[in-house]
């Protein structure tokens, strides 16, 4: 599968504005790291870029009804499979590849970063500065949703401090 058609997937899979600028913004971390650490970026972007693909309209069979549907009608790898299944802890498949250990480091942290973002006056991302990402982190009522938890564990599951690593994924998504 191609980066092209994953996005065609996405887009034909997810009718939410807000959802497809997370999964490109996951997307963007992905290919950061891949980059980082010399893996397939490709490979990567994919997974980012469909790791959410079925949760607008099968939210109850999130993700699993998402990755049956690639198996079925795509030639994605196994790899992206299971960091797509590994993603959503409630799954219980193990994240033993670095890109599932990336995929599931990045996802909370990108929506955390948008929502910071959107709080600026002018709303851009490329005038946001690691301190302010910081300071929204450990504020729990900002961005409630996120699971903070989940974000300190993807990091030490990197073998990266917190800090870095909010600072690759900010970094990723202001040049995305």
């Amino acid at each position: 599968m191609t980066r092209d058609e994953a996005f065609e997937l996405m887009c034909q899979h997810t009718p939410s504005d807000s959802l497809r600028r997370h999964m490109l913004n996951v997307e963007a971390a992905m290919r950061y790291y891949a980059r980082l650490w010399g893996e397939d970026e490709e490979q990567y972007a994919i997974a980012g870029l469909l790791h959410d693909f079925d949760y607008e309209l099968h939210p109850e069979e999130h993700p699993t009804w998402g990755v049956q549907h690639l198996k079925d009608h795509t030639n994605v790898s196994e790899e992206i499979l299971n960091a797509i299944l590994g993603h959503a802890s409630y799954t219980g498949v193990p994240r033993e590849t670095r890109m599932a250990k990336t995929l599931f480091a990045v996802d909370e942290l990108t929506g955390l970063i948008q929502a910071a973002a959107l709080i600026r006056p002018d709303k851009d991302i490329k005038m946001l500065e690691l301190s302010s990402v910081k300071k929204r982190f450990k504020n729990k009522s900002f961005a409630a949703g996120v699971n903070r938890e989940e974000v300190q564990e993807g990091a030490q599951d990197l073998e990266i401090d917190l800090d870095t690593h909010m600072a690759h994924v900010l970094k990723a998504m202001q040049e995305m």
